[in-house]
């Protein structure tokens, strides 16, 4: 593995993003350039259709870019094919989306044991156990998506997010589907976590209260950073 870059756990270099569909081509992204340091936490915000969510994807290396470059984790994404990318992320990196994402077919606690499992870490229930506890879903174990509340699935998705302990959690509007009262709770406790294990946090939102509590905002307008606030 190659060393970080300038000590930055997430380097992007004149990112574009371009899509030919039958009506023409679309520019999603131009020539975006970003650097997060290990630990920070950084919102990316914009209006719909501004490239927030491509651009999370392109820095978490699922998407190639048109043009530009990324260094995840001391590893050019650029240089790797997909399965490459894959194993960088299955070894560095967390994901929680706004659907959630849990497989209908597992229990909570399944859910959160595989990752556990696909990277090989040892005792997998018991590591499984202890999240779900953390985010007090300890009696839930055995429950089945369908059967939880909206809430109470972004709580495992969390779980399951901070499982293989990554250097780096990707959050794609996290709170996008709950109510008020639950989106923020669900943030105190991605907030909490996060800082109990130092990850670097990098998320994509139209909260307010969510970007707010980021150490870090990037604004994008029409596929460009526009500016970037303390």
């Amino acid at each position: 593995m190659s060393k970080l870059l300038n000590g930055h756990i997430i380097s992007a270099s004149n990112l574009s993003k371009r899509v030919t569909s039958t009506e023409g081509t679309l520019d999603i992204l131009s020539g975006v350039t970003l650097e997060i340091k290990t630990g920070e936490s950084v919102a990316i915000v914009g209006v719909s259709g501004s490239g927030k969510s491509t651009l999370l994807g392109l820095l978490a290396g699922l998407d190639a870019p048109t043009a530009g470059e990324v260094v995840l984790a001391g590893e050019r994404l650029n240089d790797l094919d997909e399965d490459g990318r894959a194993r960088v992320r299955a070894g560095k990196v967390g994901f929680v989306f706004q659907s959630f994402q849990l497989l209908p077919g597992l229990t909570a606690l399944e859910n959160v044991m595989l990752p556990i499992e696909l990277a090989g870490l040892p005792d997998p229930e018991a590591g499984a156990r202890d999240l779900l506890a953390r985010v007090g879903l300890g009696e839930r174990l055995t429950h089945y998506p369908r059967q939880l509340s909206g809430g109470e699935q972004q709580r495992v998705a969390i779980a399951r997010a901070f499982a293989t302990h990554p250097a780096i959690l990707f959050a794609d509007e996290p709170t996008g589907n709950l109510d008020t009262v639950t989106g923020t709770r669900i943030i105190d406790l991605l907030f909490d976590l996060n800082q109990e294990r130092q990850t670097t946090l990098v998320l994509v939102t139209h909260d307010e209260q969510l970007a707010s509590r980021c150490a870090r905002r990037v604004h994008l307008d029409a596929g460009r950073v526009v500016e970037v606030n303390p």
